[in-house]
């Protein structure tokens, strides 16, 4: 399973505000079988079996911004890779948060 957080920042726009350039991307990406994302302050976390799928959503989702009229676009992508076990970024989060009930 892979797991991806990218952020995307609109540059050369005519506004401060960018919540329709994300929302536009989210948009972008339809219905995928087998994606999962949910949308944090600070960007989008994707998950997938299969990396080339989340590449390809990463790249439309950049695009995305471009078509809606930004003229510059500054990606931050993370990519956790883990091939020996199934898992989900909600397993991760689960897992932390039970080691902090542990070191309680």
């Amino acid at each position: 399973m892979a797991v991806a957080e990218l952020t995307l920042v609109p540059i050369g726009t005519n506004s401060t505000s960018v919540s329709k350039y994300i929302a536009n991307a989210l948009d972008s990406i339809g219905e995928i079988k087998g994606l999962t994302y949910e949308l944090n302050p600070m960007g989008t976390v994707i998950s997938h079996s299969d990396l080339s799928v989340l590449y390809k959503v990463i790249k439309k989702m950049q695009e995305s911004v471009f078509e809606n009229g930004a003229n510059r676009v500054y990606s931050v992508i993370k990519i956790d890779d883990r091939r020996d076990k199934n898992y989900t970024f909600k397993d991760k989060v689960k897992s932390v948060n039970e080691e902090r009930k542990t070191n309680s």
